[in-house]
C-alpha cells in the first residue's frame, strides 16, 4: 500500500429528483489498499460505488483514477447478491466479460475460467453448475471470479458477506485478505459487517450525512466524535466484538 491515490473524489454531489445523497463528499482510496465503506442503511453506500463504477451519475464534483486503473477493464467488481446470470453456468458467467472484451479460443476461455474458480476456492466441476445449483457461499465465490477474470487493478465489492452465515464470512473474508495479499489489487469494499473490518480493511471510511464523517485505520476512526460513527462503532454489537472499549 501507498499513499498515492488509487481513487481521488472531490467535492462529489449525487442525488435523485430534489434529494441529495452524496453532498460535497471528498475520499482518497490508496493504491494497493483495502478501503472499507460502512455507513446507514439507505445513507449512499451503495451509491458512492455505483457513482465510483459509472453506473450512477453525478450532478458535480470530480473523480480521478490513477493511471494503472483508468481503464473499467482494469475494474472488477462483485454486487450484492452476486447478480450471477441465471441461465448460464458458473464457467460461462466467469467467461462473459472474456468474450466481452478479448478475443479467445473456447480453450483458453475454459483454461482461465477454470483458473479462475481454483483462485477463489471452488472445483473445477462446480464451473458446470448453474447459479440455482450453488449455495450462497459459491455464489459470492463464482461471482468474485468473475470480477477477477480480467486480472483488475480495482476491485469493487458490494456487501460481499451479506447473506452469508458467520462461517462463510469469515471464510469470505480470509479469500479476499490472502487474494489481495497475492495479488495486490486495491480493494474498494462496502460493508456494514463489524466482523470484515476488523479482519480484512486497511482503512475504514464512515458515511454519514452524505459526507465522509471519518476515515482512517480503524483504531482512529473509533475515536470519532461523530454522533452516528461513535453509535455504530460503541453500540451493543460493536462491544460483543470488542470495539469500541
Amino acid at each position: 500500500m501507498t499513499d498515492a491515490p488509487a481513487i481521488q473524489v472531490r467535492d462529489l454531489v449525487v442525488g435523485f429528483g430534489k434529494k441529495t445523497i452524496l453532498d460535497h463528499l471528498d475520499l482518497d482510496v490508496k493504491d494497493g489498499e483495502i478501503l472499507g465503506l460502512v455507513g446507514a442503511s439507505g445513507g449512499g453506500k451503495s451509491v458512492l460505488m455505483r457513482t465510483l463504477v459509472g453506473l450512477l451519475p453525478k450532478r458535480s464534483g470530480q473523480i480521478e483514477f490513477a493511471a494503472n486503473g483508468a481503464s473499467d477493464r482494469r475494474w472488477g467488481i462483485l454486487f450484492q447478491q452476486g447478480a450471477l446470470f441465471s441461465a448460464l453456468t458458473a464457467r460461462q458467467n466467469i467467461q462473459f466479460p472474456l468474450r466481452e472484451n478479448a478475443r479467445l479460443s473456447p480453450q483458453l476461455l475454459d483454461e482461465i475460467a477454470d483458473a479462475k474458480l481454483e483462485m477463489v476456492g471452488l472445483a473445477r466441476e462446480d464451473g458446470d453448475k448453474f447459479p440455482s445449483e450453488l449455495s450462497g457461499g459459491m455464489t459470492k465465490r463464482v461471482a468474485l471470479a468473475r470480477a477477477l477474470a480480467l486480472d483488475p487493478a480495482l476491485l469493487f465489492l458490494d456487501e460481499p458477506t451479506s447473506g452469508l452465515d458467520p462461517i462463510a464470512a469469515g471464510e469470505f473474508d480470509a479469500l479476499i485478505r490472502t487474494l489481495h495479499r497475492t495479488l495486490g489489487f486495491t480493494v474498494f469494499m462496502v460493508t456494514h459487517d463489524l466482523n470484515s473490518l476488523q479482519a480484512v480493511c486497511d482503512r475504514v471510511a464512515a458515511l454519514a450525512d452524505g459526507r465522509i464523517a471519518a476515515v482512517g485505520p480503524l483504531s482512529s476512526v473509533l475515536r470519532s466524535d461523530h454522533p452516528w460513527v461513535r453509535a455504530y462503532f460503541h453500540g451493543a454489537r460493536a462491544q460483543m466484538l470488542g470495539l469500541g472499549r
